[in-house]
């Protein structure tokens, strides 16, 4: 594992509190980290996507424009 100063500073800051507040902090800390990897996954996963999503964009707008386009039936889903 490297040190960084960024750590080293987390550190620092976490030493200056009380022990039931450090729990908290790394309670939260592991949270946030989780729901940052968890949106780095999604991106990653979606990126790869966006040609595919755009060109449905545009042929919707397509079928809109030209009439063609039929309302969701959200019962035939």
């Amino acid at each position: 594992m490297v040190e960084t100063a960024e750590i080293l500073t987390v550190v620092k800051m976490m030493e200056a509190l009380p022990v039931a507040m450090q729990k908290l902090v790394v309670e939260h800390l592991r949270d946030y980290l989780t729901d940052m990897e968890d949106e780095a996954e999604w991106d990653a996963l979606f990126s790869g996507t966006q040609p595919q999503l755009a060109a449905e964009g545009q042929r919707a707008r397509g079928e809109i424009e030209q009439g063609i386009a039929e309302p969701m039936d959200y019962d035939r889903l």
